[in-house]
């Protein structure tokens, strides 16, 4: 594969062609992922053959990458600089815009191969390939190309930069960033779904092809009067004429923005798929066939004015609906109208006041590869400090515990027909909390969900979701310390003794993610270790969380043993924005000053499966065979602690250069 990074060399214009015709399909598909979803199936198609072909260079130029990159670097910009003008035709007004867009659709026509009544598309594919189709949609046409340029050519991070950068973008690492959300769906790139040479034929609406054939003849006559008639024809629009409503850059289709064409799966469809997430969610609620409700989520969603309170979470577009949304609610809460859509990417709630006046909000969240546990509840409602929660279809029961008193079982938590439960208290009510002001802060409780999953699709399986101010609740789970007989295994559900128990002192800390679109959270203690003077076994745990973006953080903690059951554990070291405790980051070590009862220091070191020795210098010197080091030490002590793995390389605790 020819890479960006060749040295530029002059390219015949046979030679192009003959590059041209070799890869064809990958250039087209190309342009084809580029494009704005807005223009259609059949529209993309075509323009994406248009812009390959158009792709042909007149004379020799000279180009890195030789002729393929000089063709991939054309057709990119072309499928770039095509997206902004079609964006920046929608927001045409009145009559000059309809006889721009009239114009435009001839000189397409003319220019694009067309037979009457036909419409080409790629082949349908599955749920997944739409939902992907749809996250692709909302991203920009710059992170759709970084996207295609990772998955279809296997460049990486460098290549795709300096591609991006010679076809005109000029801030790449928003794209970069914005593409990373959607790498772990490379795959699905296969599929007929984003193949547009391999494509499917169908009949317009044949009883009214005569009078969009009048409409056409009517427009090619506008054309051929000249510049001067179609200059007085765009000018007949007045500018003071009012927008329509969601027309704004980047508003999509007018399906995005019509209530009849929402997506509404059917309520059963849950029990006959393997994928479960929000696209297995039906519309739910006592208002999803008010369309004037949901006509003004959409308008919102596509143009919010001054008088909308919008949010996202971090990472998240705010970008209009490319195509027509899922309804997943639709109904009043407590005080307010609530619309809950789904567009393959994002969750985005709408809420307006039930009785009229006040202000309206506009939530956005991100949600791809949503499964069976983050997508089992979304949050309808936050009111004096208490949450309602919408649950997934899949849920068979609800309960609400404390996690700071782990032994005390779960109470039943009241759902209606619809799935909406009785209020929860927010973790952190009452302390400041819960709107941010004090984040770590959890006073005497911390309510969490314990929701169970029908026997149809998880026979027993139980699992704890938090509130952390986010539209969509953080999963919880937990790994045990090794116990020197089992291999190292994945991170389970935190609803046994030994997880509740170890939660128990991680609460409070939970505060410190909230608003920051976190997905779930991890609890792994990593070691148990005697401590010396007979003072009993230390708990070593990492708490990872990882956020829907992508980035997570670790924080590893120390726990002496007598500590009593809400005791927050002491935080040793942290790291931001790294792999550290994920399966990517496997190996972790910490240390820690600790005075023992009878009021000497020692320094303490622990690390997990895998490390087979630490070693401690500058001020301290000692050396220990195996994961854990224990030797007295002056209070004052700070030193370099080192831990070699069974396998080779060397770890040091996190926070430590």
């Amino acid at each position: 594969m020819t890479s960006p990074a060749d040295t530029a060399a002059p390219v015949a214009v046979e030679e192009a062609e003959a590059a041209l015709v070799e890869h064809y399909p990958r250039l087209v598909r190309l342009a084809y992922l580029t494009l704005p979803a807005s223009l259609g199936k059949h529209r993309r198609v075509l323009v994406a053959h248009r812009l390959v072909q158009r792709a042909l260079p007149r004379k020799a130029r000279t180009a890195r990458g030789g002729a393929y990159g000089l063709l991939r670097g054309e057709v990119l910009r072309a499928a770039l600089a095509y997206g902004a003008r079609s964006g920046s035709g929608s927001r045409g007004r009145g009559r000059g815009a309809a006889v721009t867009r009239a114009v435009r659709a001839v000189l397409d026509a003319v220019r694009l191969p067309a037979v009457a009544g036909l419409r080409v598309h790629p082949r349908a594919g599955g749920s997944d390939e739409l939902a992907l189709d749809r996250a692709l949609s909302a991203l920009p046409a710059a992170a759709r190309a970084a996207f295609a340029l990772q998955a279809l050519e296997g460049l990486g991070e460098r290549g795709t930069r300096v591609v991006l950068e010679s076809a005109g973008v000029a801030d790449v690492r928003g794209p970069l960033r914005a593409a990373a959300a959607v790498e772990g769906r490379r795959h699905l790139l296969g599929a007929g779904e984003f193949d547009p040479c391999t494509v499917q034929t169908g009949p317009t609406d044949l009883l009214r092809r005569r009078q969009r054939a009048r409409v056409g003849l009517v427009a090619a006559a506008v054309v051929g009067v000249g510049g001067l008639l179609l200059a007085v024809g765009i000018a007949g629009g007045a500018p003071g004429d009012a927008r329509a409503a969601g027309g704004s850059p980047g508003s999509g289709t007018s399906d995005a923005l019509d209530p009849a064409a929402l997506v509404r799966v059917p309520a059963d469809a849950w029990r006959s798929t393997a994928r479960l997430d929000f696209t297995a969610w039906p519309a739910r609620g006592d208002r999803t066939t008010d369309t004037s409700l949901l006509g003004r989520a959409l308008t919102v969603w596509a143009a919010p004015g001054t008088g909308v309170d919008v949010t996202a979470t971090p990472g998240t577009p705010r970008t209009a609906p490319a195509g027509a949304p899922q309804l997943l609610f639709a109904g009043n809460v407590d005080s307010a109208a609530v619309v809950i859509l789904h567009d393959g990417m994002r969750l985005v709630r709408y809420a307006e006041p039930a009785a009229g006046g006040g202000r309206a909000a506009l939530d956005f969240a991100r949600v791809d590869d949503a499964g069976i546990t983050t997508a089992a509840a979304v949050v309808l409602d936050r009111v004096d400090g208490n949450t309602r929660f919408l649950t997934a279809p899949w849920v068979a029961e609800a309960q609400t515990r404390d996690l700071l008193v782990p032994g005390r079982a779960g109470a039943p938590l009241h759902r209606s027909a619809a799935g909406v439960t009785d209020p929860v208290q927010a973790p952190g009510a009452g302390t400041g909390a819960a709107s941010g002001t004090a984040a770590g802060a959890c006073g005497t409780t911390w309510p969490v969900l314990q929701l169970r999953s029908s026997s149809s699709v998880a026979e027993h399986h139980s699992f704890l979701l938090t509130d952390l101010g986010d539209l969509t609740p953080v999963h919880l789970t937990y790994l045990p310390a090794p116990d020197g007989s089992t291999p190292a295994s994945a991170p389970r559900e935190a609803t046994g003794p030994a997880a509740l128990t170890s939660w128990a002192h991680g609460a409070c800390r939970l505060g410190e993610l909230r608003g920051q679109g976190v997905r779930s959270v991890n609890d792994w203690e990593f070691a148990r270790t005697p401590l010396p003077e007979s003072a009993g076994e230390a708990s070593w745990t990492c708490d990872r969380a990882d956020t829907w973006r992508g980035p997570g953080e670790a924080s590893v903690q120390f726990l002496a043993p007598g500590a009593g059951a809400a005791t927050p554990s002491s935080v040793v070291g942290r790291q931001q924005d790294g792999s550290a405790c994920s399966r990517f980051g496997q190996h972790v070590m910490a240390g820690v000053m600790w005075r023992s009862p009878g009021g000497h220091w020692y320094l303490l070191a622990a690390g997990s499966r895998g490390v087979s020795r630490i070693t401690a210098a500058h001020g301290v010197t000692a050396t220990a065979y195996g994961p854990y080091l224990a030797v007295p030490a002056p209070r004052s002590s700070r030193p370099t602690l080192t831990a070699h793995l069974a396998g080779g390389g060397t770890i040091t605790p996190l926070g430590q250069s």
